[in-house]
This record gives C-alpha cells, structure tokens and sequence, in this order.
C-alpha cells in the first residue's frame, strides 16, 4: 500500500487540495447565508423557504461531501511514508486546526437544521463573528504545512 501512496502522491496532494478549496468555500459561504436568512427572512416567508433550500443543497451538495473528500486524501497523505515528520510540532497544529474546522462543520450543520425547523435563535451578527472561525483555521493550516514553523 505504501508504494501505491508513495507513487500516487501527486494525484492524491492535488484532490486533497482540491477538495480543501471546495470545503472552504462552502465553509466561507454558509454562515454568509445564515447572516441574510436571519436578517432578512422573517420564519414561513417564501425567503426563508428558499435560503433553506440553498442552505440544505449547500451543506448536501459541496460542503459534506468536500470534508469527507478532504479527510480521505489527507489521510491518505498522512500515511504516505517520508511525507510527514511526526517529530515536529507543526502536524499536530496542523491535525488540532482541522479537527476544530471538522468541529465548526458539525456546529454550521446544527445550525442548518434550526433553520430547517425554523428554531434559529442566534442574530445575524453572531453568523458574522462565526464566518471569521474558518478564516482563522484555514490561515493556521497554511503556515503549519507550507513554511512549518515549528
């Protein structure tokens, strides 16, 4: 198995990267729709019936599938031999960061269904303050595996 990850390293680096662009965007994209579905869709309007449209399709369509893509081809990378050095601090940064994007991902689809059951509770500032979370983490995954600081 390691000489087929080891040979396939480039394939499998370009759909992780990939699949890590799609999940972001939809990452980036979602709490943005929560802003406006908050702020401008008053419960049982058609509005809000079709930001839940766009929120479900979103999650169903790009979001899910993408992490689960994106953890797939990491951990293929992860388990190709020589790729990482588990002595340096910077993959276990780097692991932290994704676990807690994993965790923000499952925290966005919470969300998701309280609007669906038109139980959302939180303003669309709290969505703006959310949309900063992904933001962060992303930047912390990038200096962790590109220069690797530590």
């Amino acid at each position: 198995m390691s000489n087929f990850l080891t040979s396939a390293y480039p394939w499998i680096l370009s759909l992780h990267i990939i699949s890590v662009i799609s999940w972001m965007a939809g990452m980036f994209y979602l709490p943005r729709l929560f802003v406006y579905h908050a702020e401008k869709a008053p419960v049982g309007s058609d509005q809000s019936e079709i930001f839940k449209v766009m929120e479900r399709k979103l999650m169903r369509a790009i979001i899910n599938p993408a992490m689960i893509a994106t953890w797939v081809f990491g951990l293929c990378l992860v388990f190709t031999p020589s790729v990482i050095d588990w002595s340096s601090i910077w993959p276990w940064v780097k692991a932290a960061m994704v676990i807690g994007m994993s965790g923000f991902h499952g925290w966005l689809s919470a969300r998701r269904k309280e609007f669906d059951q038109d139980k959302n509770t939180r303003s669309g500032k709290t969505y703006r303050r959310a949309n900063e979370i992904p933001t962060v983490l992303m930047i912390v995954i990038v200096f962790m595996v590109i220069p690797k600081p530590f």
